[in-house]
C-alpha cells in the first residue's frame, strides 16, 4: 500500500516507522525541504533522537509525492491542520483514507481535528482518528504500544487498523470518533494540571485525586457532546490520561511543573520551547463546557490559572472545600 505521512514531528515520524516495517510504501513529507534533505542523507530526525530511519522510508518536501497514495496520515501540530489540510486536499480521492493523529480542538472554531479535516477537504474522503497512549520516543523505539482507529465507518478503521497493526503496535477499532478525539484533546489539560501539582511538591494522592475526577468530567462533556462513556475508560481515554499526566515525555506536565514552581504560564511554554497544547485545550474546555452546560470545575480551575493568572493555592483550596457530593451523582465533581 502507498502510504504518505504529512508532518515529519516525532509522531509522523514514529508512525512511519511503524508502516515501513509493515511492509507499505511510505514517504514522510516534511513542510520544510531543507529539513526532508537533511533526513534523507542522514537518516536521522532530530525530533525522535537516537532513531535511524531506514532506507526504504521515503522522505521529500515536495507535495507531488501525495499522487495516488491509499492511505494519507496527517501528522502536523494541531495549530496547523486546517492550513495543511488545504494544501493536501487536491490529492486525495473518495477512494483515499485520511487518517487524523493530531491531538487537539480548533482554537477559534472548537472543531475537532476529523472536523477540520472533513471541511477542508469538502467530504472528499473517509477521515479516520488515531489516537491513545502513545510517546513517540517509544514507538520510535518499538516498544509495545496500544491506540484506536475511530470513524463511523468501521471499513475505513479497520483498514487502519491492518495497515498498523504488528507485534509491537496493537490497534483496536471503535465507531466513538467523538470521544476518542476529545478525550486526546482534552487529556492535555489534565496532565498540565498534574505538572504544577508536581512542582508544588504534591505527591500521588494528590495526582489520584486529580486525575480521577477530572476523568469524571470530561466523560460527562464527551457524552453530551455525543461520545460514548466507555471510550473515555479506555486506551483513548484513560489511558492517554494516564501516560500523558505520569511521564516526562510530556509537555504538558513539564510546563505544568514550572507554572507549580511559580513561574507564569508564558514563561513556561516559553522554556518548554514546543506547542503546549493543553494551555490551549484548557480554553477550548472552558468554552465546550460553557456551551454544553456542563459543570467541570477542575478545567475551569486550569482556565483561571493559565488566563486569569489566579493564584494556584487558592485554585486548590476552592477545589477542596467544594459542597459535599456522592461520587456517583453524575451531575457533580
Amino acid at each position: 500500500m502507498k502510504a504518505v505521512v504529512v508532518g515529519s514531528g516525532g509522531w509522523g515520524t514514529a508512525l512511519s516507522l511503524v508502516l515501513c516495517d509493515n511492509g507499505h510504501d511510505v514517504t514522510l513529507w516534511s513542510h520544510d525541504p531543507a529539513k526532508a534533505a537533511q533526513m534523507a542523507e542522514s537518516r536521522e530526525n532530530s525530533k525522535l533522537k537516537g532513531v535511524r530511519l531506514p532506507e526504504a522510508l521515503k522522505i521529500s518536501g515536495d507535495l507531488d509525492c501525495l499522487k495516488g497514495a491509499e492511505l494519507v496520515i496527517s501528522a502536523p501540530p494541531s495549530f496547523a491542520v486546517r492550513e495543511t489540510g488545504k494544501k493536501i486536499a487536491p490529492y486525495l480521492t473518495p477512494e483515499t483514507v485520511l487518517v487524523s493523529v493530531s491531538k487537539g480542538i480548533e482554537r477559534d472554531t472548537n472543531l475537532r481535528m476529523s472536523q477540520i479535516l472533513t471541511e477542508v477537504t469538502e467530504d472528499t474522503c473517509k477521515v479516520v482518528a488515531l489516537s491513545g497512549p502513545s510517546h513517540a520516543e517509544e514507538v520510535g523505539v518499538r516498544q509495545p504500544t496500544g491506540c484506536v482507529s475511530a470513524c463511523r465507518d468501521l471499513q475505513a478503521a479497520r483498514m487502519v487498523q491492518d495497515a498498523f497493526m504488528n507485534d509491537y503496535f496493537r490497534i483496536y477499532t471503535s465507531e466513538d470518533i467523538v470521544g476518542v478525539e476529545l478525550s486526546g484533546a482534552m487529556k492535555n489539560v489534565v496532565a498540565l494540571a498534574c505538572g504544577v501539582c508536581d512542582g508544588m511538591g504534591y505527591q500521588d494522592n494528590t495526582k489520584a485525586l486529580l486525575m480521577t475526577r477530572a476523568m469524571a468530567e470530561l466523560t460527562r462533556l464527551g457524552e453530551k457532546l455525543g461520545g460514548t462513556r466507555q471510550t473515555f475508560g479506555g486506551l483513548a481515554g484513560m489511558g492517554d490520561l494516564i501516560v500523558t499526566c505520569t511521564s516526562m515525555h510530556s509537555r504538558n506536565r513539564r510546563a505544568g511543573i514550572l507554572i507549580g514552581q511559580g513561574k507564569s504560564a508564558q514563561e513556561a511554554m516559553k522554556e518548554i520551547g514546543a506547542v503546549v497544547e493543553g494551555y490551549y485545550a484548557a480554553a477550548n474546555a472552558q468554552a465546550l463546557a460553557e456551551k454544553a452546560g456542563v459543570e467541570m470545575p477542575i478545567a475551569q480551575a486550569a482556565y483561571e490559572v493559565l488566563y486569569q493568572g489566579r493564584d494556584v493555592h487558592a485554585v486548590i483550596t476552592d477545589l477542596m472545600g467544594r459542597a459535599k457530593r456522592s461520587e456517583l451523582d453524575e451531575s457533580w465533581s
